[in-house]
């Protein structure tokens, strides 16, 4: 046996173990789950309208990311300033506690007795426990994908291209139209597709913040709670399904990336 034979197969017999524990458990609840559940579970009124709401409130959170986190992360991309290095580090928190604890956090900070909370109320506009709230806990939690994605996109291409357009008579905004955001357009995309699929699986912020309406994840652990593994099995293995045809989406937006860059 060739010398460079055992250590391949000795990465590749670690990545196989890898790869069954990592697709095992997912393909297992959708092959398992009873058939006649599961059809249930796709004609049943309350899974779809949890379905719909999930993803309307994963794409409005998505589309408060792209107004606000695309303008940040170019800012990131681009310039050097005071407290770069923190803001950057801070974009990143909401990935590193805990999804329970963030949405504690959130609570307590748009409750009565707190500054946010209190103008909140002053503006008679309801959080806790409406699309609003569901919302405002998928952007919290899910943001730093699509933010993220957008600076490796930014940092992606030539900045002097940039610098060139200037030089030509081309103001900032022209040139941030023009080349920045075409040049970086398919990263964004795939970012957005990475937060839109993160904010339909989110659990422990939005059920902190608002258990109801309950969003697919929500109502999965409710029927759980109320009538065991086997009722609970046909919608998890729905929303499974749904996370994984956006998974295709994001790694067919991440192959027609590296295509284009090619070319």
């Amino acid at each position: 046996m060739h010398r460079y034979h055992i250590p391949i197969i000795i990465l590749a017999v670690l990545a196989g173990i890898l790869a069954v524990v990592l697709i095992f458990p997912v393909i297992n609840i959708i092959i398992t789950s009873d058939p006649g559940l599961l059809l249930a579970a796709i004609r049943d009124k309350e899974v779809f309208h949890s379905i719909t709401l999930t993803l309307e409130c994963a794409g409005y959170a998505t589309l408060l990311a792209l107004v606000f986190g695309v303008p940040l992360a170019y800012l990131l991309a681009r310039f050097s300033f005071w407290g770069k290095s923190f803001i950057e580090a801070a974009i990143n928190i909401p990935i590193i506690i805990p999804h329970a604890a963030a949405g504690i956090a959130l609570l307590t900070v748009l409750s009565h007795g707190f500054v946010v909370g209190d103008i909140v109320k002053m503006t008679n506009v309801q959080i806790i426990d409406t699309k609003l709230g569901i919302t405002i806990a998928m952007f919290f939690v899910s943001s730093p994908f699509l933010i993220n994605n957008a600076i490796i996109a930014f940092n992606s291409f030539d900045a002097k291209l940039e610098k060139t357009a200037r030089t030509l008579g081309a103001g900032f905004w022209r040139t941030f139209f023009a080349i920045s955001l075409p040049l970086s357009f398919r990263g964004i995309i795939k970012g957005a597709l990475m937060m839109w699929g993160r904010g339909i699986s989110e659990f422990g912020a939005v059920v902190i913040l608002a258990y109801h309406p309950m969003i697919t994840s929500t109502l999965i652990f409710e029927r759980f709670e109320s009538y065991g593994l086997k009722h609970s099995k046909p919608v998890a293995a729905l929303l499974i399904l749904l996370c994984l045809v956006f998974f295709s989406f994001i790694i067919y937006a991440g192959n027609s990336h590296a295509r284009h860059k090619e070319y």
